[in-house]
């Protein structure tokens, strides 16, 4: 979807791999994560975006090139930034979902790092591997 005065933001495919992680090298894609998102001009969520376009944002967590498990992007109000973005593998049931930490406020850029808190509560960090439209 191109951007236009009433939404300035486009679907994007992110990958993201593993950094600095114990037991996996740096960029061998060996842990990740593929999801969709609306990103805007300087390449954050859009939560308009994901409100309008929930339906397409999905992620894929990834081992060693295959998938383990799909959900989808989700906002949660509240937190520490006043909202979070999680990927939940299962809407029916607590526990499963793994946060985004500050996502609101990172740029998806090619070569930036974000990090995850996984449903254990172990933040682990990740490079953003390629952004591309979806």
């Amino acid at each position: 979807m191109t951007g236009t005065a009433e939404h300035a933001w486009k679907m994007c495919r992110v990958r993201l791999e593993a950094a600095r992680e114990p037991g996996a090298a740096p960029g061998t894609g060996d842990h990740g994560y593929d999801f969709v998102a609306p990103l805007d001009e300087s390449g954050h969520i859009s939560v308009e975006g994901w409100k309008r376009e929930r339906a397409l944002c999905f992620v894929h967590r990834t081992e060693r090139g295959a998938v383990v498990e799909r959900g989808t992007l989700r906002h949660r109000p509240g937190g520490a930034e006043g909202a979070t973005w999680m990927f939940d593998y299962n809407p029916l049931e607590d526990g499963d979902e793994e946060a985004g930490y500050r996502f609101g406020a990172h740029a998806f850029t090619q070569g930036e790092y974000v990090s995850i808190r996984d449903a254990d509560g172990h933040l682990r960090t990740y490079r953003i591997a390629s952004v591309r439209p979806a």
